[in-house]
């Protein structure tokens, strides 16, 4: 069941009906301004984590809920990299979220100790959680919240430290290298094993953390590969903000062994190779101990390159249209499977409004009066099949690659899916395309099959071969039932989690393919009309 499935122009965004013109950059929205959000950056530590490995410390990750707006489900956010043993966690993947003043936002961070590749954390030992609202991170005295973790009865389980940091629209990005000369030795048999920690400084004084480079083993001079980092990232856009590097050697067990720091900022760095980024490395505890200590070593900018990050408007301003398909399941249970007029064939690829030659939608509202018409006309039939819907899209963007066009496929359904492995094996193929899928899921069933298909946390695969990309959506509609009657506002936030994802799946595809936006065409300039007088 299909529609709308068009093109838009630009600068009109069709998407299967004429929605106007969108609105150009610096336009009043009286929409969007209703409900003003703040983008905030929360990052996570942990001290004395409980330690459930016999032979070694924990492995801690961080998975960050948030709950649903009137069903108060807790839904994952999002999950930290793992950090191996140990229990003193300072997390370089960041949560970034949308603060809004006027709301309780509740939050919720549990603790495992990873034991093995799975992304079921029942597989996982828990070590505990804790509640909160960003509200009560963001007020509090430098944004930098501290609370005891609890959940598991009589034992204490460490605490956890949330900071915040709004963020502002920096878009650049820089690919640096470094490289180091003489570093200390610290291992008994051999040399060491050094890599960099970055640091960024806070308006309080303290640290933390944002990138870390791989290991080089067992050498006195690394040269550690490019590494590319947004400036948003590395200092939030202040130039002169104080950025620190420690270098550590590594130690399989954790306890890394630090060999000395230095600092910089954005500025100093951004003057690339030169006699002004060579730093000296140095422990304070051995310069206060040994008077002729001179340093622990020195490490080298090799190369600074500073990049825009392109946008995903830009892209719609060059001109990228972008092309929508609904695919409708016909109430619970039932299937996108359908028995036809007039000979009741079964059918689980049929145009919406009744016309495979022109199987386009006016707007919504068309897709409404194209979805009634057809309940009149069409028998319910099963079962629910996914993959000749995602192949019909997939036939569409596979013949327009180079940019120009974008393809969004969304599925509205009761989540009871019946060709779960011939859906994988479609998605692993679409990931190549220039293409999109939004699920969203209808009614009360479970939804672990949906669940299984977004690819957040394990990307999808089939026959051992993995997606390119994370294409897919995925949101139950019961969350965005708001019970308090703000249903402008609950509607809101279900677009918004509808779309969240696309302009990074669009930007994946892009970057991967190397296609720059074309330039934006000139801007519009009204005729000049000369005013004759008489005298």
């Amino acid at each position: 069941m299909f529609g709308p499935d068009k093109q838009s122009g630009q600068p009109k965004l069709d998407c299967g009906g004429r929605f106007g013109n969108m609105a150009s950059v610096g336009e009043f929205n009286s929409f969007s301004a209703s409900i003003p959000a703040t983008k905030v950056e929360l990052s996570v530590s942990c001290r004395n984590l409980l330690d459930r490995d016999t032979f070694s410390k924990s492995d801690p990750i961080c998975v960050l809920y948030t709950q649903g707006i009137g069903s108060k489900e807790w839904r994952e956010f999002g999950r930290t990299e793992v950090i191996d043993n140990t229990l003193n966690p300072d997390f370089v993947r960041k949560f970034i979220m949308d603060y809004f003043f006027e709301e309780r936002e509740n939050l919720r961070f549990d603790l495992y100790d990873v034991d093995s590749k799975s992304p079921n954390l029942s597989k996982h030992d828990f070590l505990g959680q804790v509640f909160c609202t960003l509200g009560e991170i963001v007020g509090s005295q430098g944004s930098r919240l501290e609370k005891a973790i609890a959940g598991i009865p009589g034992k204490k389980c460490g605490t956890i430290i949330l900071t915040a940091e709004e963020l502002n629209c920096c878009r650049d990005s820089v690919l640096m290298q470094f490289c180091a000369n003489k570093l200390d030795k610290k291992d008994f048999f051999g040399k060491s094993d050094p890599f960099l920690v970055f640091h960024r400084s806070n308006e309080d004084g303290s640290f933390t953390i944002c990138h870390k480079t791989e290991v080089v083993k067992n050498t006195l001079n690394p040269v550690w590969q490019a590494f590319k980092i947004s400036v948003r990232a590395l200092c939030n856009g202040d130039y002169d903000r104080t950025i620190k590097i420690e270098v550590y050697d590594w130690d399989r067990d954790g306890s890394h062994d630090f060999i000395g720091e230095f600092t910089t900022s954005y500025r100093e760095l951004s003057r690339g190779q030169s006699q002004f980024n060579v730093y000296e490395v140095i422990n304070p505890k051995k310069k206060g101990k040994k008077k002729k200590y001179i340093n622990s070593g020195t490490v080298t900018l090799l190369s600074f390159l500073i990049e825009t990050e392109v946008s995903f408007l830009d892209y719609i301003k060059g001109g990228t249209q972008i092309n929508f398909t609904v695919a409708i399941d016909f109430t619970a249970s039932n299937g996108f499977g359908a028995k036809l007029p007039p000979d009741g064939r079964v059918s689980h690829e049929f145009a919406l409004n009744g016309n495979p030659q022109n199987p386009y939608c006016n707007g919504i509202d068309g897709v409404m009066e194209a979805y009634y018409r057809s309940l009149k006309s069409v028998q319910l039939y099963g079962p629910t099949n996914f993959a000749p819907v995602i192949n019909h899209v997939a036939r569409y963007a596979s013949s327009v690659k180079d940019g120009s066009q974008y393809f969004v496929l969304l599925i509205i359904t009761d989540g009871v899916i019946s060709d779960m492995a011939q859906t994988k094996e479609s998605i692993v193929n679409a990931s190549k395309l220039p293409m999109s899928i939004i699920i969203v899921g209808v009614g009360p069933a479970e939804f672990d099959a949906m669940e299984e298909l977004d690819g957040d946390v394990v990307r999808v695969s089939s026959r051992g071969k993995y997606a390119e990309r994370d294409i897919v959506q995925f949101v139950p509609f019961r969350d965005y039932i708001d019970r308090s009657g703000n249903h402008i506002l609950s509607m809101a936030r279900l677009a918004k989690d509808v779309l969240a994802e696309i302009p990074d799946q669009f930007l994946s595809y892009m970057r991967v393919r190397g296609i720059k936006p074309s330039p934006a065409p000139p801007p519009y300039t009204p005729p000049l009309h000369v005013l004759q007088t008489q005298i």
